[in-house]
């Protein structure tokens, strides 16, 4: 680690751009949100949180260091503050400033989970109140949204989309009303500037939920901030013999402690109209190359007696892995002459499953955000003699949080098949082969070079012989204009897409679970109170930056886990309109 943060550092001063040597650099961050973990681990917690600190420090980067969620960060290393509202915190000594360095914007999205969005009111309100109480710095989580292109996403189930009900969202569209507000709050912020860099704040009760914060300088700046802390009643409070009308959960801006220039809950912006539109792009000719299941053993490079744990043998170079063995079934057994199909159960620790006995698909399972663990269940067509059972286990994202999260597990746990004569037959411990990735990756199939190394075939002409696990390819044209692009796989099921050999990313239409309903800024902001998209796939856009296109002639690769029809892939323009205030 003291390797890798010293050439990070080093790369900075080479290009001059830490504050100390003229350029735009102004802190520095060791450890992030170490503290929870840190806790859990006692003084051996303490004895790195120390050792880091001294680290960094002794680097001379020239700026400060900061390190989030650390309460016990040594001098001079600064504590900070990440979350919904930092009001509430204080840095461990008095002489160090409260920053605040992630307030965050709205929340991720999982794979099966709603959108959640956090509203503006609420969000200003929280900067108000952290620089009421003399908050120094405040940054946003996100303030552009992003896109985990790739296999990027931090833990599981996360989507590709990581827009995060940002100011500017993950195409780089101004989000209304987000954006405008917060922009009148720094400005009315940047008003008080003289009087709140002048002085601590006066702290005067108005009524029962209502203060004032006075900053005042000796050459008379003065700025006051009234707060509304009651979350459902509107107040008119007294203030410098003046009459100031406080909706619920709010907090009026005072620059000159006389003229109410702003109050977080009265916003003036419409709410921006998000279209998907048509391009003129069509993708032309889709054929279809069929991912091999039939021959995975012949090319097995590992075998082990026994369940292998995925992450540790892929290494993380793909999603997949397959596990293979067989299963002898003796002519003799009685499901052979038409009594009950026996079957077979698939226990795996996360994060998906596709189960193919003998050639054929027999189902899947998947796990959740709130449980990575799956088993499928279901029965098989077993014949007499050697029966092939391959498993392909798919991880949808590491894990980035956690405590001892190196230790979580994905793949798959046990295998039993049921409904024989002598009762269940368990495939766990015998001898299973393995095989790290799919063909089509081996192949570079994505690849504009590596796509032409298989025999594809005209998509119509492929009479469905198995919908799962194929891989489709089609070309198109950049679309004409500006707007940001997407793809709307709606018409997909779950896996991977890359255009010109680049990865946009995991797509998943899987339906979106939870509790959307009414949305009231006011009160306590929790992801759970503001969710939207509920009986949606939660993800049906994918982002395609168009410095990835060429002006005609850009290859798609589909890999298609479950089935879907790749016809109705649309090229779609993001479009904003904000309609006049």
């Amino acid at each position: 680690m003291q390797g890798f943060t010293q050439k990070i550092v080093q790369m900075m001063k080479n290009e001059k751009l830490f504050q100390s040597q003229g350029g735009p650099i102004i802190l520095s961050q060791i450890e992030n949100e170490y503290g929870p973990e840190s806790g859990q681990l006692g003084a051996a917690g303490h004895a790195y949180t120390n050792w880091a600190a001294k680290m960094a420090v002794g680097l001379a980067t020239g700026v400060p260091w900061v390190m989030c969620k650390q309460d016990d960060a040594p001098d001079p290393v600064i504590n900070t503050c990440n979350g919904f509202y930092c009001d509430y915190f204080s840095p461990n000594k008095p002489y160090k400033p409260s920053l605040w360095t992630e307030s965050w914007s709205g929340w991720f999205t999982e794979f099966g989970g709603p959108i959640y969005q956090r509203p503006v009111q609420d969000l200003a309100f929280a900067v108000a109140r952290f620089v009421q109480k003399g908050g120094s710095l405040f940054n946003y989580y996100m303030y552009h949204g992003g896109t985990n292109f790739g296999r990027s996403a931090g833990g599981p189930f996360i989507t590709t989309s990581y827009d995060y009900d940002a100011p500017i969202d993950e195409y780089g569209l101004i989000r209304e009303p987000k954006y405008g507000h917060l922009k009148d709050l720094h400005k009315a912020i940047k008003q008080c500037e003289h009087a709140l860099v002048s002085s601590d704040p006066t702290v005067t009760s108005l009524g029962t939920y209502e203060q004032a914060h006075v900053f005042s300088s000796k050459n008379g700046a003065c700025a006051a901030f009234l707060a509304n802390y009651h979350s459902n009643s509107a107040a008119r409070v007294k203030f410098n013999n003046r009459n100031y009308d406080l909706p619920p959960w709010s907090i009026s801006i005072l620059p000159d402690c006389r003229t109410d220039v702003f109050n977080t809950a009265r916003v003036s912006f419409q709410t921006s109209q998000i279209q998907m539109l048509p391009s003129n792009s069509r993708l032309l000719s889709w054929e279809t190359y069929d991912e091999d299941v039939s021959s995975l053993a012949e090319s097995s490079k590992i075998t082990a007696s026994g369940l292998l744990e995925q992450i540790s043998t892929t290494r993380d170079t793909s999603d997949y892995l397959w596990y293979i063995t067989s299963a002898d079934i003796s002519s003799s057994e009685s499901f052979l002459r038409g009594r009950n199909k026996p079957s077979i159960t698939v226990h795996s620790a996360g994060h998906a499953v596709h189960v193919f006995v003998n050639g054929q698909f027999s189902g899947s399972a998947f796990g959740t955000s709130e449980d990575r663990s799956c088993t499928f269940n279901g029965p098989v067509n077993l014949r007499a003699g050697t029966n092939k059972i391959a498993l392909l286990s798919v991880a949808v994202g590491l894990p980035n949080v956690g405590f001892h999260f190196e230790t979580w597990k994905a793949g798959i746990t046990g295998v039993l098949l049921h409904g024989l004569d002598h009762g269940q037959k368990d495939l766990t411990w015998q001898k299973w082969s393995y095989q790290i990735g799919l063909k089509g990756e081996a192949m570079n199939l994505v690849s504009p070079n590596g796509v032409s190394s298989v025999d594809w075939v005209r998509d119509s002409l492929a009479v469905r012989s198995q919908s799962q696990l194929k891989w489709h390819k089609a070309y198109f044209n950049a679309p004409d204009g500006v707007e940001p692009l997407a793809l709307d796989l709606s018409s997909m099921g779950k896996g991977q897409v890359w255009i010109n050999g680049q990865s946009i990313g995991r797509y998943w239409m899987v339906y979106a679970k939870g509790a959307c309903g009414s949305c009231n800024y006011a009160g306590t902001y929790r992801p759970a109170k503001c969710q939207l998209g509920c009986g949606q796939p939660t993800q049906r856009w994918y982002h395609v930056p168009r410095s990835w296109l060429k002006p005609t002639k850009n290859l798609i690769v589909v890999f298609e886990e479950l089935g879907g029809n790749p016809w109705k892939i649309a090229l779609v323009k993001r479009t904003i309109h904000t309609p006049a205030n």
